[in-house]
């Protein structure tokens, strides 16, 4: 379909550590697509963990590096809404600030090709059915970051609604955060676990057998508190939806 298009996954830290299955699921699914997919070993964070607690040293050397490292990409396909907005949001004002024209430059030209995955599909690939079968009653939760600062809009419904199998069950409040938010859990606990509480609540309303998110940091926050209610639910980031097909359910099954 779109053999001559070539794509660098950038995994992720976060999911590179806690959540590999999400990077495997990208691969199989980008490829089944035709892309051609390459990864980086040498990349490492994106850096928004050190710009958001004070860290401005770090910071500026993750994003030199990040740029340096795909300045010559086609395109980057970024599994994680939050780590896509320390791109789009904080990377301009970091680039500016250490006053080097190259480096200016060099990222004035990547920037419009670096996509979250949602957007890859849609807005790069132009495809909504890439194909996935997943017969599951499924409910989605929009990641603070690609809800506001991405605005991916419906673009993860409309993916989802492609998915043969699939019963998509709305999240009443799609617009409430589920009290992550990074270092917030950390700083804020006693607040987080409020918000998380009453997410919750929508969350379990739905009677799903599965919650996605484009973020597995939200889904690692969902997932602890539906492991400690013992609820049969699970978290599953989308990637891993849209990677499955009749043959990996049967195998699943086998």
């Amino acid at each position: 379909m779109n053999s001559s298009m070539r794509a660098s996954l950038f995994i992720t830290c976060y999911n590179d550590t806690l959540f590999p299955e999400t990077g495997r699921a990208v691969v199989r699914l980008l490829e089944r697509l035709g892309v051609q997919v390459e990864f980086r070993p040498a990349q490492t964070c994106c850096g928004q963990m050190h710009a958001n607690t004070g860290f401005r040293g770090e910071a500026f050397s993750q994003a030199k590096r990040f740029i340096k490292l795909y300045v010559d990409t086609e395109a980057v396909v970024i599994p994680s809404s939050s780590c896509v907005a320390m791109i789009r949001d904080q990377y301009p004002g970091l680039v500016s600030e250490l006053g080097n024209a190259s480096l200016q430059q060099d990222f004035d030209a990547l920037l419009p090709r670096v996509f979250e995955l949602s957007e890859f599909l849609i807005d790069k690939l132009r495809v909504e059915d890439v194909g996935a079968y997943f017969p599951h009653r499924v409910t989605y939760h929009a990641s603070c970051h690609g809800l506001r600062a991405l605005h991916l809009g419906d673009r993860p419904l409309r993916l989802l609604k492609r998915v043969r199998g699939l019963e998509l069950a709305n999240l009443e409040n799609l617009d409430r955060c589920c009290g992550f938010g990074g270092t917030f859990s950390v700083k804020n606990a006693e607040v987080s676990s409020a918000m998380l509480t009453t997410k919750l609540q929508d969350v379990m309303a739905t009677r799903a057998e599965f919650c996605t998110a484009l973020d597995n940091s939200c889904l690692m926050h969902l997932g602890g508190a539906l492991h400690r209610e013992f609820a049969a639910m699970r978290t599953i980031h989308m990637a891993e939806i849209l990677a499955s097909t009749e043959t990996t359910v049967a195998e699943a099954r086998a």
